[in-house]
């Protein structure tokens, strides 16, 4: 998974190394090791241009949390200085590193969803990060068609019952 990539053309130069990477220790151990190359997609300009970045990539993880911190500008060492007052004025509703912005940052996940599917049928995209043990986040990717959270191992049951829910509504 390679991660923070802006553009298909840092992808494919990206992957054609580690492809390269990975003959050299093949040949060099005698094994026939096989990975499927894919990215996080972080920063907004990857979520917009997700179609592209799918002709490369065999899947996507959304790192919700960087992705939270470029489409906001927010900086997540300096926001615990002022987003609980922004949620306490009622400016946001939640803390959007807690539970997801869906109104916005969520939009960026369900264009690259769908934007990414359509250049590659089949595409597997989940999240990572601590959104994907969020009830409420949980929820969304379900709803924009998400095949995998994951999370902090204690944030594990919460997301595994909040994914069932979803799943029977």
């Amino acid at each position: 998974m390679i991660p923070l990539i802006g553009t298909v053309r840092e992808l494919t130069w990206l992957k054609t190394e580690l492809v390269a990477e990975i003959a050299d220790v093949n040949k060099e151990r005698g094994t026939a090791f096989v990975a499927p190359m894919g990215t996080m997609i972080e920063i907004p300009r990857a979520a917009l241009t997700a179609d592209k970045i799918a002709l490369e990539a065999e899947f996507f993880s959304f790192g919700t949390n960087d992705l939270t911190q470029m489409g906001f500008g927010f900086s997540r060492d300096d926001a615990g200085s002022f987003l609980p007052e922004y949620v306490a004025k009622k400016i946001l509703d939640d803390d959007p590193f807690q539970s997801l912005d869906t109104e916005g940052i969520g939009e960026l996940v369900r264009i690259a969803t769908e934007k990414g599917r359509a250049a590659r049928p089949g595409l597997k995209v989940g999240v990572c990060g601590e959104h994907g043990g969020d009830p409420r986040s949980v929820v969304f990717f379900h709803q924009v068609g998400l095949d995998y959270v994951s999370c902090s191992p204690y944030r594990v049951p919460i997301a595994m019952l909040a994914a069932a829910q979803a799943a029977l509504d």
